[in-house]
């Protein structure tokens, strides 16, 4: 039997920063992980530049049936404090839109110093394992396919189901349940969404096209980003913020033209006596503009237009319904909502409540961000809370 102090299931973002922090109070630390690669998510995500934060962290940008619960590892471990870390190892960074931060060079420079965090505090990495079985009397007893282990503390970051492609896997849920502890209801978050068959054959021709616009769930905050037109549905930054509040069967709000009214558009242009789509492709791309109009069954060579049609251009523009049919599923998600319910844990230290020694981290627990570098913040924070406990 391999006796540690620590044992963590896990060796992702949230995973191997709590290692290195437990690893560096002297704790001897186990850190497994059935992928033979360290932290797959870190290397793909932000285009292989990794959005490992963001400038504007503050609790209210994350989701959870315990909303306040976020609160405490947040501030223990701020995105000022993951920028120390970066600092220290040289790694250079930049901002891009909305406070989110990125590697100059690549996400490999993450991996590479939480690696290296690891190894300074002597954690013991073993990669390519499956857990087989977990136990526990007075210590936690982990059968595994490389041998037996056991621990008095276990930390739990196995992640979720998104991206499945990458070895995601049900594990830290079911282990969760096993030891009596409530999961919430799982889904997609970040993610695309799809259109109705008859949504779809209108603007499945227009895929590809971008606008600017203001999105809303029916129960969730607007978010004014990109939107992005797919030949299933909806995408961009605009609609993957509000799929992570969207439920089925609601629909979803568009503000086409956020930055003005139509009116005072379409007056400003007729005066250059262009029909209504002329007029409109000053605006959009010119396929959308014409599906638009038909939609609404107005006629794109009108010059003049009545008040019932201005209303109805206005409101559409500023109020643009769809009911959405579903998402395109953990595959095309960048995180799952949901997990393992914040009422079991710790918010100060992440441990389970009612079994000492058994902590939960990471996107496993039930706290998803917004995009833009949330979801990492969540990992630094929590990884650090629980390495500083376990």
């Amino acid at each position: 039997m391999n006796v540690f102090d620590v044992i963590i299931i896990g060796a992702g973002a949230a995973g191997l920063l709590c290692a290195a922090t437990a690893g560096a109070r002297g704790r001897r630390v186990l850190l497994l992980d059935h992928n033979t690669t360290l932290a797959e998510k870190i290397r793909i995500s932000g285009g292989g530049r990794c959005n490992f934060t963001n400038l504007d962290i503050h609790p209210d940008r994350f989701i959870s049936d315990n909303p306040h619960f976020c609160r405490s590892a947040l501030a223990q471990f701020s995105q000022w404090d993951f920028l120390a870390y970066l600092k220290e190892h040289g790694i250079p960074w930049h901002e891009k839109t909305l406070g989110q931060l990125f590697c100059d060079h690549s996400s490999q420079d993450i991996i590479d110093m939480l690696h290296q965090r690891c190894q300074a505090a002597g954690v013991v990495i073993q990669l390519g394992v499956s857990v087989q079985d977990v136990s526990r009397s007075d210590v936690f007893q982990l059968t595994t396919s490389q041998g037996r282990f056991q621990a008095a503390s276990l930390v739990v970051a196995t992640g979720g189901l998104s991206i499945p492609q990458i070895g995601a896997s049900p594990f830290g849920y079911r282990l969760a349940e096993q030891f009596g502890l409530a999961v919430t209801e799982l889904a997609p978050a970040l993610v695309p969404l799809t259109l109705h068959r008859e949504d779809c054959e209108q603007f499945a021709p227009l895929s590809g096209i971008a606008l600017s616009m203001s999105a809303q769930a029916e129960h969730g905050p607007a978010f004014r980003e990109a939107g992005l037109l797919t030949h299933k549905g909806l995408s961009g930054p605009a609609i993957l913020q509000i799929s992570s509040y969207w439920r089925a069967g609601e629909k979803v709000t568009l503000d086409l033209m956020p930055d003005q009214t139509i009116t005072d558009f379409i007056d400003a242009a007729e005066r250059r006596d262009k029909t209504l789509l002329n007029r409109l492709a000053d605006y959009w791309p010119r396929r959308f503009a014409e599906a638009w109009l038909q939609r609404l069954a107005i006629d794109g060579n009108s010059r003049q237009l009545s008040k019932k049609q201005l209303a109805q251009l206005e409101q559409a523009a500023h109020q643009f319904q769809l009911r959405p049919n579903g998402t395109q599923g953990y595959k095309k998600a960048e995180v799952t909502r949901g997990g393992v319910s914040t009422r079991e844990l710790s918010s100060k230290t992440l441990m389970a409540q009612r079994v000492p020694g058994l902590f939960f981290i990471g996107e496993v627990v039930d706290v998803t961000g917004w995009l833009g570098g949330y979801n990492f913040q969540w990992a630094w924070s929590s990884g650090v809370v629980a390495g500083r406990n376990c």
